[in-house]
């Protein structure tokens, strides 16, 4: 028997994951959202809070990799990260990548050779759709792997709380407050102490590994996600309010709100775990998780669709909107994902 097939299934992780993957859909649906309306609006505060509630959600897929991958009892050598779990983004980011390229140009009525060759140039140089930042940081998280999980292999719990307090200090809070006084006055070698985003997310899959082994409390986690979200929220508000343009500096990933949002989520989804019994309820969260990638990947092609079609959140008020909108693209998502996994050979290398 495979170690897949003996390894008991982490429905915790599956619900994480089908949480994230929502969030992300009522990201790129809400925008619209506070895009097109006045600021301090009743739809632009809808929208600001929806895209708050569900501002955590590419952390969560950064916390859930680090959770499945670097517990030392999973089996991963270098040769199986690269033909498997690196070759497997690379190939699906370049397919979709194309997918992406050759639909503008259709849409554009542009669809010639020379606009073609073009559009494949740019899909190996990286210029690709804009959701799909996520693909190109998670390819770093993973040549890090084995570095990361020789770390955690060895690391006690004081150690590993260790890390991740260095790494909140310099991916997180030292990128946030960098701004404001009086961190404005550091110049020189201490003004590049911070971690870089991309490599901070290092950080987020370390953060996941050990929420995961070590859970934190129902109450603990509350008052992370409660005072993640007020941050995320209030400041978004209050400074897109003080400055009359939308700011988007607390909805960024490695914000301080945002990380702590995250954490708080996370372990109040995962303390879940043991009532997550049900049969149908185990069945969902499989098939949600196991769709999550696909649906990733194909649902900003149908809020294209829908653009197009002049259909976004502002057709109703956004409170409700938005919500009813990320239910009907998140549906038809999954149904490219159903229709998709009966392909074997693009099931494997594509979704």
């Amino acid at each position: 028997m495979s170690e897949l097939a003996k390894r008991e299934r982490d429905y915790g992780i599956d619900l994480i994951k089908v949480f994230a993957i929502i969030g992300v859909v009522m990201i790129h649906t809400c925008t619209t959202g506070y895009s097109g309306n006045s600021i301090l609006s009743f739809d632009w505060i809808s929208s600001i809070f929806w895209g708050s509630v569900s501002r955590a959600s590419v952390p969560l897929f950064f916390m859930c990799s680090g959770a499945l991958l670097l517990d030392p009892s999973r089996e991963l050598t270098l040769r199986k990260l690269y033909t498997k779990n690196v070759l497997r983004i690379v190939v699906s980011m370049l397919v979709w990548a194309s997918f992406y390229k050759v639909f503008h140009l259709a849409v554009g009525k542009a669809l010639t050779v020379a606009n073609i060759i073009q559009a494949l140039k740019e899909v190996v140089l990286f210029r690709h759709e804009y959701h799909f930042y996520f693909l190109h940081i998670i390819l770093i998280v993973y040549a890090f792997l084995p570095i990361t999980r020789a770390f955690v292999k060895s690391a006690s719990r004081k150690e590993l709380r260790y890390a991740l307090i260095v790494w909140f200090l310099l991916g997180i809070a030292y990128p946030t407050l960098k701004p404001f006084w009086p961190l404005t006055l550091i110049s020189g070698i201490p003004s590049q102490w911070m971690i870089n985003m991309t490599y901070a997310s290092i950080g987020y899959g370390l953060a996941g590994y050990y929420f995961k082994t070590y859970r934190p409390s129902v109450r603990l986690s509350a008052v992370l996600t409660a005072l993640g979200f007020s941050a995320v929220f209030g400041f978004t508000v209050y400074f897109s309010a003080k400055n009359g343009k939308l700011c988007t500096d607390y909805f960024e990933g490695m914000s301080i709100g945002v990380a702590v949002l995250a954490m708080g989520v996370f372990g109040l989804l995962y303390n879940l775990k043991d009532r997550l019994k049900a049969k149908p309820v185990q069945t969902f969260l499989r098939h949600g998780s196991n769709a999550s990638f696909c649906i990733y990947l194909v649902h900003v092609f149908w809020l294209y669709i829908f653009r197009s079609l002049k259909i976004d959140v502002n057709l109703l008020p956004c409170i409700v909107s938005v919500p009813l909108m990320v239910c009907v693209i998140a549906a038809i998502s999954y149904l490219c994902y159903a229709v998709i996994s009966r392909i074997p050979f693009v099931k494997k290398w594509i979704i």
